[in-house]
């Protein structure tokens, strides 16, 4: 087991996190049991923000682990918040996260989500299809609103992780594909899109990846990919989101 943060083995044996006994834990609330060490999750989230610096978002996942703390947690550390569903965005206005640092991701959202996250002002949504652009376009226009939207592309990596959390290949469901001219139609037409601002460009390779070549490969690709949307449309992403999941030891 890998100690980090406030964890430690106390003089009976038994882990300790923030000064707290797993154990009297355990005890006290049953288990299974998710603890936080607080202290680390601060550490971690301003070691992104000095390593990025600040002309750079640092946007937590919310599929990592999301409830209203952690929300509380992410905002008071400068950090953005990433949801994927309704549900997830429901949590983040519960714990009063400010909608315009919110992220809202997912690759199937419904009209009623979509409403949702108009209504409450998110700050960007991910557009994962044409279907979506069309769909939120529409809902946007009823709505009387010019929503911010990032596009999610496809850019052919093949991060070295499990097969089942890999998501920048070539034939993933997620994202328009760069390398079939998908992505660059859905350009032209999210521009062509009334009622929508296009702000920039998203990726996303995989989870759990310890190896950060993928990572410098997807920049390559997009930055590649932003310079030929400029010369085909005189358009260039004011951002540039490279998503994916360092890897993390669970034992």
């Amino acid at each position: 087991m890998r100690l980090r943060g406030t964890m430690r083995i106390n003089a009976d044996g038994c882990l300790e996190i923030g000064g707290v006994s797993a154990l009297a834990l355990a005890r006290k609330f049953g288990t299974p049991l998710y603890v936080v060490d607080e202290a680390l999750f601060r550490e971690n989230c301003r070691r992104y923000r000095e390593a990025f610096g600040p002309d750079n978002r640092v946007v937590y996942a919310g599929k990592a682990l999301l409830c209203t703390a952690i929300c509380r947690l992410v905002e008071e550390e400068g950090l953005y918040l990433d949801v994927a569903s309704g549900g997830e965005l429901y949590t983040a206005l519960a714990a009063r996260f400010p909608p315009e640092r919110v992220y809202f991701h997912g690759n199937n959202k419904s009209p009623e989500e979509i409403r949702q996250g108009l209504e409450t002002g998110v700050g960007r949504f991910v557009v994962d299809s044409l279907y979506e652009m069309e769909l939120l376009n529409h809902l946007a226009g009823e709505a009387g609103v010019q929503p911010g939207i990032l596009l999610r592309l496809t850019p052919g990596i093949e991060a070295h992780t499990h097969e089942y959390v890999r998501t920048g290949q070539i034939d993933s469901k997620f994202g328009l594909p760069i390398a079939t001219g998908q992505a660059l139609a859905g350009v032209r037409r999210a521009l062509a899109s009334p009622h929508l601002k296009l702000l920039g460009l998203h990726c996303h390779i995989g989870s759990q990846i310890f190896d950060l070549e993928p990572f410098q490969e997807a920049a390559r690709v997009m930055l590649a990919f932003a310079a030929e949307v400029q010369a085909a449309t005189g358009w260039f992403p004011e951002e540039l989101n490279l998503g994916g999941g360092l890897g993390i030891y669970y034992v």
